[in-house]
């Protein structure tokens, strides 16, 4: 099998057809030529996930997607991404799944860690103690911060471009002020391409969660 041939599943988990197109877009321009991207989207659940209760569905939504992905007339993926800033549903699907399972949280967490200790940026005020927990059971507590979000959600972002580069700049700011952190996570898949476009006004490194997880899903497929 060559690199041309090698097959990259994302799963949306949550039922926004925009996110999907705007992960489908991002992912397959970060992998290039060296693998296939196929996005598809949750088929129940919130249309995007902001709170405890959607983030619950999501996961369900997740192990659906991935079953409903494997009865289709369609080369079998080398490797899941999961595409939503939580990794609704990773280690079950980890368990259930013979190819390799990331997710945007895991992969930018990793890639955040290698600079010190990271910080996140995130668009949604609940996500706060679900990210602080998530990074407890992914293993990444000590090298996370702290994290800092902004009122609107992702999705609220991603529809006022101009205005979320500004939100998410001084965001970033104060979150490298408030935690001494020596990289930032931008985070969400709504939010996948701003990380670099306000990179030129932080001093830390910016970690754009959905090219994370692309990087870290191409390494996982290749390697198979």
């Amino acid at each position: 099998m060559t690199l041309l041939a090698r097959q990259l599943l994302v799963i949306n988990p949550n039922t926004s057809d925009s996110v999907s197109a705007r992960l489908q877009e991002h992912v397959q321009a970060a992998v290039g030529t060296q693998a296939q991207v196929r996005t598809i989207t949750a088929r129940f659940g919130a249309p995007y996930i902001s709170d405890e209760a959607s983030y619950a569905v999501a996961g369900h939504a997740t192990l659906d997607a991935w079953a409903a992905a494997l009865v289709q007339p369609l080369p079998a993926p080398d490797a899941v991404l999961i595409g939503c800033f939580g990794d609704p549903g990773l280690l079950a699907l980890r368990e259930r799944s013979t190819v390799p399972v990331t997710g945007l949280a895991e992969a930018s967490f990793l890639e955040a860690a290698r600079h010190g200790r990271f910080a996140i940026v995130t668009g949604g005020e609940r996500w706060g103690p679900m990210l602080q927990r998530l990074a407890l059971v992914l293993g990444q507590a000590s090298a996370l911060a702290g994290v800092r979000t902004v009122a609107p959600t992702g999705a609220q972002l991603a529809a006022d471009p101009d205005g979320a580069r500004a939100l998410l700049a001084q965001a970033c700011r104060d979150a490298v002020c408030q935690f001494d952190a020596r990289a930032v996570i931008v985070g969400g898949a709504g939010l996948a391409g701003m990380a670099a476009e306000i990179q030129p006004q932080l001093a830390v490194p910016l970690v754009d969660s959905v090219l994370a997880g692309a990087r870290a899903a191409l390494r996982f497929a290749t390697s198979a």
